[in-house]
């Protein structure tokens, strides 16, 4: 896994509780990412090191500085320790850029929907501007959900890109604070719904259209279970996950067990609480493993099982490329004593 140390050349405040963190190129090696794909920040806070990952609002092809948009969570210990502490000038930690919820050009696809809430936008925003820029027979159609108008990642620019590209690109807004406009028939008022995504997508042709969602769980179900309905092909879905989903009766056979951990040549024994993942305990215990995404969807913490037995709970997308003695340790959970993992970094 490729480290990188960045210089924040700017710091855009995108609203009240969000802002843009802009990084300056590496001046010999550039980094290489796509559209819709995440970079991991690394920082210090309180003596622990947090990792986190936040997609990119920047476009390889639009924009040169590389763009990660930040919005502050209530009590989130890494999102605000950057809104508040973080200075142009400054130099972060990252990981190479990672992810798959990224935008692939097929003859068939006509429209692109994206489907987003809240900092949900942040990957969807990076695609719209790859697409209208490197794709210019496909027509774009964003749904956004927010608060109100003040609360609106990008909001500018997407009136900016509406402007420049009003015969290929529509955006939907819907607030859940303040009224629908009777002025603006593209401002709804509530949330993205069932009837509106059946309105929206009736007369279309839907094998020529591709969708990508990001955010809350509630509205992903919501917008795939109309899709599965009007028969859109699974391949022509996407969507990005940002938290584990775990069922309680996943973890009827999970018991408190002691782990031993074997991480640069250092056997580190700890205690997995039920309802913690091995990742959860070692960092808790201070062991600073690598790990990144946090929802079983990268590579960054998988370690190989040596002695016991453990599963993997909350995988939002199947994961075939593990061999049957290795696991995600942010997903994974001891089922007996005596388990043993051993981490290659």
């Amino acid at each position: 896994m490729k480290k990188y140390t960045l210089k924040v050349q700017e710091i855009r405040q995108e609203t009240a509780d969000t802002i843009t963190l802009c990084f300056k190129q590496p001046g010999l090696k550039k980094i290489k990412y796509l559209a819709g794909q995440y970079l991991t920040l690394s920082f210090r806070i309180n003596g622990r090191r947090y990792s986190r990952p936040y997609s990119f609002s920047s476009s390889p092809t639009v924009d040169s500085l590389l763009e990660t948009t930040i919005k502050r969570v209530p009590n989130g210990i890494f999102s605000n320790y950057v809104n508040d502490t973080i200075q142009t000038g400054d130099v972060v930690e990252v990981l190479e850029p990672m992810g798959d919820f990224i935008y692939t050009h097929d003859e068939e696809t006509k429209v692109l929907y994206l489907w987003g809430v809240g900092s949900g936008i942040t990957p969807l925003f990076s695609i719209l501007k790859e697409v209208l820029v490197v794709q210019p027979l496909i027509q774009v159609r964003l749904v956004y959900g927010n608060k109100n108008v003040n609360s609106t990642i990008f909001q500018a620019k997407l009136d900016e890109l509406l402007a420049k590209y009003s015969d290929r690109l529509e955006v939907w807004h819907f607030h859940t604070q303040s009224e629908a406009s009777t002025f603006n028939s593209f401002v709804k008022s509530g949330r993205i719904n069932a009837e509106f995504i059946i309105n929206l997508l009736h007369g279309e042709e839907i094998a020529k259209t591709k969708h990508y969602i990001c955010g809350p769980i509630g509205m992903k179900e919501t917008i795939k279970t109309v899709l599965e309905t009007l028969q859109c092909p699974e391949k022509a879905i996407f969507s990005e996950d940002f938290e584990l989903v775990k069922n309680p009766k996943d973890f009827e056979q999970i018991s408190t067990q002691e782990v031993t951990v074997a991480f640069e040549s250092i056997a580190t024994t700890l205690t997995v609480e039920k309802g913690k993942s091995v990742l959860e305990a070692a960092l808790d215990a201070g062991l600073e493993l690598p790990y990144s995404c946090q929802t079983g969807s990268c590579d960054t913490c998988k370690a190989t099982l040596k002695t016991g037995s453990m599963r993997m709970i909350g995988l939002t997308k199947e994961r075939h490329d593990l061999e049957s003695n290795e696991f995600l340790l942010c997903c994974s959970h001891p089922l007996t004593e005596g388990v043993c993992i051993e981490i290659a970094h």
